[in-house]
């Protein structure tokens, strides 16, 4: 019989969350408003600080929507997307007949390469077209280089669509992320550090920005006493009950980061005799990763010709769940016509890395055999 499944990073309760989906039901708030969602929203403000107004929705793809919509991408614009990245922070580009330009990543934090950025906007503006937004990820909660990115932004008047989807409880020179870009975006996929089952958020230092956002995600729906519309709207509110489960997990979401970071450790003690592999770690103090999911590379020439994908059937034999990393986005079929800027950083990357399992619930048994399956390896 396979041992019990130990999955890369699985949903983790608190203990609360039923409390509050109760007082939902008891209270009869079974709408994408209520007191939940009210209060979910001031517990992420509160957490964030940096007087931030958060919007709550139904995923973190919807926040990245209503960010571009807001920064006004419209048909026929181009936006800068960061490669390596899940398809959720390039396809809204698409949504709005925008063109997604991708950058390759810098081996420090695998994530928005400063030179690659700064050669593609050069490009594009030599090319007639000034990139409308550059959209920045904090890659498996590790930050992008904050000041270097920003820089470039100012200095080209583009603003940043932050994608903090994988970044709650990383931060930057003890800055939370989520807080940097002008228009910045939270997950809580059901795999992400804490989860609403299925939800996201749009955060913004303006208050006008984030009515409007909840505006446009309620349908667009006039102020009159029956239904009328002068926008096109969207069904991207948050429901009561998720951000009931929303709010039991913010009780425990510092504890789901330290938990995540000792999985990192754990790691890192596990391959620190081992060249052939490393493990994405902060390059400075300046950094606080959350950790999201432990990730190494693996050199096949100083292993033996052993590959990552030999370790992930390894770990698949022993009903262990790893994952290559993203496939980056220029990469993909969908995208095969789109510019890209930049060196192979990402796709060697994709090509050596293994992201392996992180969950802030796995138990010291999970750990044994995970430890077994790699000194096997």
């Amino acid at each position: 019989m396979s041992p019990q499944k130990i999955w890369l990073s699985s949903p983790h309760m608190g203990g609360n969350e039923q409390k509050f989906i109760n007082e939902a039901f008891d209270t009869n708030w079974i709408a994408p408003l209520g007191p939940n969602v009210t209060g979910f929203e001031q517990d992420l403000e509160d957490y964030l600080k940096e007087t931030v107004f958060v919007g709550a929705l139904c995923s973190g793809t919807a926040a990245i929507h209503l960010g571009l919509i807001l920064l006004n991408v419209e048909a026929g614009d181009e936006v800068i997307c960061q490669s390596m990245t899940f398809s959720a922070s390039a396809n809204p580009i698409v949504y709005q007949g925008a063109t997604p330009i991708f950058v390759d990543s810098e081996p420090d934090t695998w994530n928005i390469c400063p030179n690659a950025l700064e050669d593609a906007i050069r490009d594009r503006i030599l090319k007639g077209k000034k990139p409308k937004v550059i959209i920045a990820v904090h890659l498996y909660g590790m930050p992008y280089k904050v000041e270097e990115i920003r820089t470039i932004a100012d200095k080209y008047e583009i603003p940043i669509l932050e994608d903090s989807a994988e970044g709650l409880g990383s931060s930057y020179k003890n800055q939370k992320c989520g807080t940097f870009g002008d228009i910045s975006i939270l997950s809580f996929n059901g795999n992400k550090i804490i989860t609403t089952s299925g939800g996201g958020a749009i955060v913004t230092k303006n208050k006008e920005i984030k009515e409007k956002a909840i505006f446009l995600a309620t349908q667009a729906r006039d102020h009159a006493p029956h239904y009328q519309h002068s926008e096109i709207g969207y069904n991207y509110r948050m429901s009561n009950i998720c951000a009931g489960i929303g709010r039991g997990q913010m009780e425990v979401l510092e504890k789901h980061v330290a938990k995540r970071r000792a999985m990192h450790d754990f790691y890192v003690e596990i391959f620190k005799q081992n060249q052939s592999i490393s493990v994405l770690s902060e390059i400075n103090d300046d950094y606080f990763s959350n950790h999201w999911l432990t990730v190494i590379t693996v050199d096949a020439s100083k292993n033996n010709g052993k590959t990552r994908e030999d370790l992930r059937v390894l770990l698949e034999k022993q009903n262990i769940e790893s994952r290559p990393l993203w496939k980056p986005m220029h990469l993909q079929p969908i995208f095969s016509d789109a510019p890209y800027y930049g060196g192979i950083v990402s796709e060697k990357l994709f090509k050596q890395g293994l992201c392996l399992p992180s969950g802030s619930n796995l138990d010291t048994e999970d750990k044994k055999r995970i430890e077994n399956c790699l000194n096997n390896y």
